[in-house]
């Protein structure tokens, strides 16, 4: 009896179209128990492997059923910052989709979505228009194979089109999908791109990269507001753009977290454990401050000889601008030149102007130039709040959670053993 395929035709024992491909290698997995290696992905390959263990019947209706309210409310509220830090990138998505049927997706990393796309054309897209819903789990465990559900499992960006998809009945969708990391490199999100009985008509896999690429970018800032990040490439141009390298430098001058870019510029952080700031860019964390004295990039030569324009900014969660902690000597200007030429001359220490810099943290540093500028105006929290660019409420608000704090280390040391 001749192979055929799930639409009835007859099977091609040389699989020449895509569609044809997908339904031998459907055909070896299922019906013959033999791994269609080659014939799809691998990603898929694997998803499929999974899913077999949990969805014994590939061609059972899936229920698209929404969390409960409560565990939606918490799941929202879990991923705000998420969800800001994606907010205009999924307006200005969703405007450049405006013409397509497509519809835009964000899972949180459980797989339930937390955002979705509102298309006048939902009601004649039957599967999508009970999946993209707010609060439906649409994890591989759930549903099945799908690139979100893949990217949720492995981390790993895909693109599932068609007959890949595990469940027989979602062979009309094709998605495709991205991961979003957070500053301890776990899985905050995933965005899709999903579309219903038609192609992209574009390269959709790109498309959803870069975006989560600049989400991710997003998240990683807002999440480092009492941290020193680090912006820096080899052409300056790039830095703004998705394309730029973030590092975030801890209190205590260790490299807490690189996005996707730094990792590939500077081979990425080691894995026996933290990693001091200079031995990857160069500088210690007084020398990177005094960068940041500088609005535009400076031309510098990282520790590996690598030649990078770099931007230091750090900027505390009450909006205190650091960029003012650390002098720059008048008569050392960073000179103009590209990386390579303003690499001849070795990089500033730290030393050269206070000895004592280097060995401060972070946090130290801003009570050090709070205290510093208060001494200079005479106590006067006006004039003190005025040179540090903050309002008087946010410098009494940091006085006092100071001195809350010294009279319970007092209270502790003079606490009987």
């Amino acid at each position: 009896m001749p192979l055929r395929t799930p639409a009835g035709g007859p099977l091609r024992l040389f699989a020449t179209t895509p569609a044809e491909r997908v339904a031998l290698a459907r055909t070896q997995f299922f019906e013959e128990g033999v791994r269609p290696s080659g014939l799809v992905g691998e990603a898929v390959i694997q998803s499929w492997m999974r899913c077999a263990r949990t969805h014994a019947d590939t061609r059972r209706a899936v229920s698209f059923h929404a969390v409960t309210p409560s565990r939606l409310h918490a799941t929202l509220a879990r991923n705000r910052e998420l969800l800001e830090a994606a907010r205009s990138e999924l307006v200005s998505m969703e405007s450049s989709l405006a013409g397509t049927d497509c519809r835009v997706l964000l899972t949180d990393a459980q797989g339930v979505i937390v955002h979705v796309t509102h298309h006048p054309a939902a009601p004649q897209q039957p599967i999508l228009h009970r999946t993209a819903r707010l609060g439906v789990n649409i994890a591989e465990s759930v549903v099945g194979t799908t690139a979100p559900g893949i990217v949720a499992s492995t981390g790993q960006a895909c693109t599932v089109d068609g007959a890949e998809h595990y469940f027989e009945c979602l062979r009309a969708m094709q998605c495709a999908a991205a991961p979003i990391r957070d500053v301890h490199g776990q899985l905050a999100g995933v965005l899709d791109l999903s579309v219903e009985s038609r192609r992209f008509g574009f390269d959709a896999a790109s498309m959803v990269a870069l975006y989560a690429t600049t989400i991710e970018n997003r998240l990683l800032l807002a999440q480092s507001r009492d941290r020193l990040v680090l912006r820096f490439q080899a052409d300056p141009t790039l830095l703004g753009t998705p394309l730029e390298a973030l590092a975030g430098i801890a209190a205590d001058g260790t490299v807490a977290w690189l996005n996707a870019a730094g990792a590939r510029l500077i081979g990425g952080l080691p894995e026996a454990g933290p990693c001091d700031v200079e031995l990857l860019f160069g500088f210690d964390v007084a020398g990177l401050l005094r960068i940041g004295r500088r609005e535009a990039a400076q031309p510098v030569r990282l520790a590996s000889g690598l030649g990078v324009w770099l931007q230091a900014r750090m900027q505390a969660r009450d909006g205190i601008d650091f960029r003012h902690a650390v002098s720059v000597p008048a008569a050392t200007p960073v000179p103009p030149e590209a990386p390579a030429a303003a690499a001849d001359a070795p990089p500033q220490s730290a030393d050269a102007t206070d000895p004592d810099e280097g060995d401060a943290t972070l946090q130290g540093r801003s009570r050090k130039l709070i205290e510093e500028t208060l001494a200079a105006h005479h106590g006067n929290i006006s004039h003190a709040a005025r040179q540090l660019q903050v309002s008087r409420g946010t410098l009494y608000r940091r006085l006092r959670r100071w001195r809350e704090d010294d009279s319970a280390e007092e209270r502790s040391a003079h606490r009987p053993a």
